[in-house]
């Protein structure tokens, strides 16, 4: 399970005590929760009226770092495709996969110095994150409209005889070319008619080349053949051939734009396949325009690199605004001097009702008109901003960030 529950308690007479109270209660004789420190160094406290303000803008900044990460996360994932299965162990935090990260959590004194004040603090994160997120959506925006051209050419490449290109099934010696007077047509007929064709085409219209008909290509629904006739026919067949259900396509032979049409292709495929390197190559063939289609194994490249990196920074900074929160709300809710407890718990699934009644009895005593209060709750007048309250500070941190699960 990867919801994992940040709390915080008041010191006893000494912060290991209130550790060890919550063990004995969690762990040592119901399996109700795993628990692990979570250490918060000495932060600069500020004025009551900056905590006030603070903890209203931390929680909104929470909101939005959260979503930063998730979209990082949701965008690695979309890149890599078919390797969907392996974003996982893509999704690092200082190169530990998130749960060992979170479980081993240590402030960042380098990204994050503590002499700072509180609110430079947030103001770091903030300027982090905004960077992160506006940063992804220009690349997004590059990468979609690489890889929607792409894919509009790829489709002009496949599907049905009646809308694919034929450049890549026609070759220059299935055409009569450079003739004044006779031109070679391309017709798809459909399966259950090509012995209509056979014995028809030479009949739609008068000077029409006898048995100058071949099968240049079949499908599972019909079948592409030339005929070639003299050009003053040539409106009279194409009536005739719609009468009788098979379609003219309208193609004509020229290597100059079939030759343009494979170096697209190949300009945005090469610039696709920059965004990563390629491992092993199964089975490659060659589309009409030369590219390569069929690729395996995907290994970070530029994007897949950045997507990364970027992913450890944002979830990183929102873990520390986890802390932020904690020591914000644990010194207005406890006072000073500043002495609690951080613990993360990780809640076991099954227990998590019983998990939330026994931490109520440990702690009750703190907020003696604080019932278990959750958000989902209909409790007309009362405003709970979509944040359970306990009689302990609480924060959730989940770090199931995908839509799919991995």
């Amino acid at each position: 399970m990867t919801e994992f529950w940040l709390i915080s308690a008041p010191g006893e007479k000494t912060c290991q005590q209130t550790w060890d109270k919550l063990m004995v209660a969690t762990t040592r004789t119901n399996n109700l929760s795993s628990n692990n420190k979570f250490n918060i160094p000495d932060l600069k406290v500020g004025t009551l009226d900056v905590l006030v303000g603070l903890s209203d803008e931390l929680a909104k900044l929470d909101t939005f770092v959260e979503s930063v990460v998730k979209k990082v996360a949701q965008y690695m994932a979309d890149v890599l495709e078919d390797s969907r299965d392996k974003v996982q162990e893509n999704l690092l935090a200082n190169g530990l996969d998130l749960v060992t990260y979170i479980t081993r959590f240590q402030w960042d004194m380098a990204k994050y110095p503590i002499k700072q004040s509180l609110k430079n603090i947030s103001e770091i994160i903030s300027k982090q994150a905004t960077q992160i997120d506006n940063d992804l959506k220009a690349r997004a925006s590059a990468y979609n409209n690489l890889k929607g051209n792409l894919q509009n050419l790829e489709r002009k490449n496949a599907g049905s005889l009646l809308t694919r290109s034929l450049a890549d099934i026609v070759k220059k010696d299935d055409f009569v070319l450079d003739s004044e007077y006779l031109v070679t047509m391309l017709v798809v007929v459909p399966k259950t008619s090509f012995a209509d064709w056979q014995k028809t085409y030479e009949t739609l219209a008068e000077m029409v080349v006898p048995r100058s008909t071949k099968m240049l290509f079949e499908d599972n629904d019909s079948g592409l053949f030339s005929v070639t006739l003299f050009r003053k026919a040539l409106d009279d067949f194409k009536h005739k051939a719609r009468e009788n259900k098979f379609t003219v396509r309208d193609f004509h032979y020229n290597e100059e734009e079939m030759k343009a049409d494979k170096e697209e292709m190949t300009r945005l495929s090469t610039d696709k396949k920059k965004q990563f390197v390629w491992q092993h190559l199964v089975s490659p063939c060659l589309t009409c325009a030369g590219v390569l289609l069929t690729f395996c194994c995907l290994l970070q490249g530029p994007l897949v690199r950045w997507l990364k990196v970027n992913f450890s920074e944002a979830f990183i900074a929102w873990i520390h605004i986890k802390a932020l929160r904690v020591f914000v709300e644990s010194v207005l809710r406890y006072g000073l001097p500043v002495n609690f407890q951080a613990m993360l718990l990780q809640p076991n699934k099954k227990n998590m009702k019983k998990l939330r009644e026994v931490l109520y009895e440990l702690y009750k005593h703190l907020d003696s008109s604080a019932a278990i209060i959750d958000a989902s709750m209909d409790i007309p007048g009362l405003n709970l901003s979509q944040q359970e309250y306990y009689p302990y500070v609480y924060y959730k941190v989940d770090c199931n960030l995908l839509d799919f699960k991995v």
